[in-house]
């Protein structure tokens, strides 16, 4: 009975759990070498995605000819999103707010442009997959410029106290800060676009090639998903900035 059970398991599923289990434990060691604080972040977060991705595949598989399911589980991956890009910056409910409405209005115009345009054909599995990918990138974005434009505030506070002592409007006092935000957010993604190709094989390349897509066909789909990450992560970040920018009392330190 037992052997017969382990038959019907994949046979690259026990090396792939392995060079995981390595990967995680290089990660753990090193960062605890240079007593990186929260050094088991990483690991929790390798269990939390492989239990995540293990749960999503049974779902999806059940739901994704379905455009109403497709359309339920793109909402509840924004209200994470923003959930986890609000949890950075610190719990309140503007913060909720700012990252809610930065987030899915980055999403939807980014969704709608290429939908609307032609760019990719409206289906439930093109939705499903751009929709997912956008979310992801607009969160780390958002998550990344909310962080920074604390930081800029909090290590420039004198500057920032003395334009409002000079009767400067608070947005204007951190206007500087909030553009440079904004720019330093968005390095990675800009950086990750303009090396596509030499450095960097993209995922949703890789696994539409994969899925048997020719390679022209494959590497039309990944330009159409870079340059929605790069509209939807702009427009999620100038909002962030936007409604983060009035500051009249310094902000707390971030841990």
């Amino acid at each position: 009975m037992i052997r017969t059970e382990w038959a019907q398991i994949p046979a690259d599923v026990v090396p792939s759990v392995v060079g995981v289990a390595i990967l995680a434990a290089i990660t753990t060691i090193v960062l605890a070498v240079f007593r990186v604080p929260h050094v088991w972040a990483p690991l929790r977060a390798i269990a939390r995605g492989a239990v995540q991705l293990a749960v999503i595949s049974v779902i999806l598989s059940g739901i994704i000819t379905s455009p109403a399911w497709i359309a339920a589980a793109l909402a509840v991956m924004l209200c994470i999103a923003a959930s986890v890009a609000t949890g950075r910056i610190g719990w309140s409910r503007r913060s909720a707010l700012t990252m809610f409405t930065s987030i899915v209005t980055g999403v939807l115009v980014a969704g709608v442009t290429v939908f609307s345009a032609g760019a990719l054909e409206f289906t439930s599995r093109y939705a499903l997959a751009i929709g997912a990918i956008i979310i992801g990138n607009a969160m780390s974005i958002a998550t990344l410029t909310g962080r920074m434009f604390t930081s800029g505030v909090v290590d420039h506070w004198d500057e920032v106290e003395g334009w409002l002592a000079l009767g400067a409007p608070p947005r204007t006092s951190t206007l500087h800060l909030a553009r440079r935000a904004v720019r330093e957010a968005l390095v990675p993604t800009v950086d990750q676009t303009r090396t596509t190709g030499l450095v960097v094989l993209p995922g949703a390349f890789v696994g539409a090639i994969f899925g048997g897509i020719s390679p022209i066909e494959a590497g039309r789909f990944q330009l159409v998903v870079l340059a929605a990450i790069l509209a939807a992560g702009s427009i999620t970040a100038a909002l962030v900035v936007s409604w983060m920018g009035p500051v009249r009392v310094k902000p707390a330190v971030l841990k």
